[in-house]
């Protein structure tokens, strides 16, 4: 048994001060602290308080929304790129993430779908067996193909379909079943019946590229939608009389949402509103993070659109094309922006997204959660990452 202690804990939901963390065989066995615990004779402690003053244990961050990272392209990746990925995220805190497609044609998505439920079933595989810490692909996100024409972002329209249950089906049965999470505009023609059917299977159905009305909104709500992707980013603006689908997720406490707290896809008084609105139960950061974060600026891939990176935006014909934020920076964005303490902007990029997810055994430092545990310094820089009790 190995036993962590530092000067405090996020579990994230509350703080302990002068913590004891418990792991046996990659879970974590208990969560207490020096006042209320021994440390037992046959225990390895390792005191990370002595090598970084002031460390906070927290939970290892969740991304349910990153297309790559360090030159890798998740739509184009091969089994020998996922180390160097992995290696890259789990550096910014992140232990597992949500493999996340663009709209491309049907048959070469689907070939991605193949590629990285392989890279998934890997990972469950040889996750006892690696060595240093890595971040851990969970499950993929479905962003495209069924979004609005006029929400699309850089999505190519070519490649937008209509929502089919039978589309769905072929896109779920490439994947393998790991599909988790799925974008989608909730007024497209046939979107209500895919959004009851993809829940039926647990998938975590997210509307957005979406220029739904606050009525369609609503519907996709009903008919089995939870969440909403990228906030404000690809969809209709509020109005203050015909408020549409950012009225339904800005209001509805049943749907959790999430946003790029970086800086460029959302002004910072915009952050402090969507946090205010979302709270601290329902709001997730996401990155969107492209095989640019990470890397020099230059010209990258995502899926079958060229991007550029150019003083830290990422765009393609002028749009924006998803980004080269990390967690860890958005995390500590918006203790900026918002002025949240750091422990409810962990929450929001661990415990939140989790849940979001439906991944029960992440985003929580709590006994038989997985043991994916970051080392921050009181303002949020991550000094350690460990996954499934490895990387000490």
């Amino acid at each position: 048994m190995i036993v962590l202690s530092a000067n405090r804990l996020y579990t994230p939901q509350e703080e302990i001060i002068e913590p004891l963390l418990f792991i046996e065989d990659g879970r974590i066995a208990e969560v207490s602290s020096r006042a209320q615990r021994e440390v037992p004779a046959n225990a390895t402690l390792v005191d990370l308080a002595r090598d970084f003053p002031g460390s906070i244990l927290a939970p290892g961050y969740v991304d349910i929304h990153v297309h790559g990272g360090n030159g890798v392209d998740l739509m184009r990746a091969e089994p020998s790129d996922f180390e160097r990925l992995n290696t890259f995220h789990a550096a910014h805190g992140v232990t597992g993430y949500f493999a996340t497609t663009v709209a491309a044609p049907i048959d070469e998505t689907c070939r991605a779908l193949e590629r990285l439920a392989g890279a998934i079933e890997e990972a469950a595989i040889s996750h006892k067996n690696q060595g240093g810490a890595q971040a851990t692909p969970l499950g993929i996100h479905l962003e495209g193909p069924f979004l609005s024409h006029l929400r699309r972002g850089v999505h190519p329209p070519e490649y937008l379909v209509e929502p089919t249950v039978p589309i769905f089906d072929r896109l779920w049965q490439a994947a393998r079943g790991h599909v988790r999470m799925m974008t989608i505009a909730p007024e497209l023609p046939g979107a209500l019946e895919v959004i009851v059917e993809a829940a039926r299977r647990k998938v975590c159905v997210s509307i957005g590229h979406s220029d739904a009305s606050l009525e369609a909104a609503k519907a996709g709500v009903h008919a089995g939608a939870r969440h909403a992707t990228h906030t404000f980013n690809a969809m209709r603006p509020l109005d203050h009389r015909e408020p549409g689908i950012l009225g339904e997720v800005l209001t509805d406490n049943k749907v959790s949402a999430d946003i790029i707290a970086d800086g460029i896809h959302v002004a910072h008084e915009v952050i402090e509103i969507f946090l205010q609105a979302k709270g601290f139960g329902n709001s997730v950061l996401i990155t969107d993070a492209t095989a640019a974060a990470g890397m020099p600026d230059g010209k990258y891939r995502l899926g079958p659109i060229e991007v550029e990176v150019k003083d830290g935006k990422c765009t393609s014909n002028g749009n924006l094309a998803g980004s080269v934020l990390t967690m860890d920076r958005a995390v500590r964005n918006i203790t900026r922006f918002a002025r949240w303490n750091l422990r409810d902007a962990v929450r929001a990029a661990t415990f939140n997204a989790a849940q979001a997810a439906g991944l029960r055994q992440h985003g929580q430092l709590a006994p038989g959660a997985e043991a994916n545990v970051i080392v921050l310094s009181p303002d949020g820089e991550v000094k350690k990452t460990i996954t499934g009790g490895r990387g000490l």
